[in-house]
């Protein structure tokens, strides 16, 4: 987990939980607002689908551990 997110974490876990469900909220709407339909990918996912890509591309296969399902 980034620093970014760990230190944010902790600050929402400082409001009281009336508070924390505002928060919540907010935070929400952010993701929504910047990915409505849940489609793009984080780096790390990319960096992933990348990878997956390659193997594919040079005649490996995806085994069914490697997925997760």
């Amino acid at each position: 987990m980034k620093q970014v997110v760990q230190e944010s974490v902790r600050m929402l876990e400082m409001l009281p939980e009336s508070e924390q469900e505002l928060a919540s909220q907010l935070i929400k709407r952010l993701v929504l607002a910047w990915d409505p339909d849940f489609t793009k990918l984080t780096p790390e996912e990319q960096k992933q689908l990348e990878a997956a890509e390659q193997r594919i591309d040079s005649g490996e296969y995806v085994k069914d551990s490697d997925i997760a399902w």
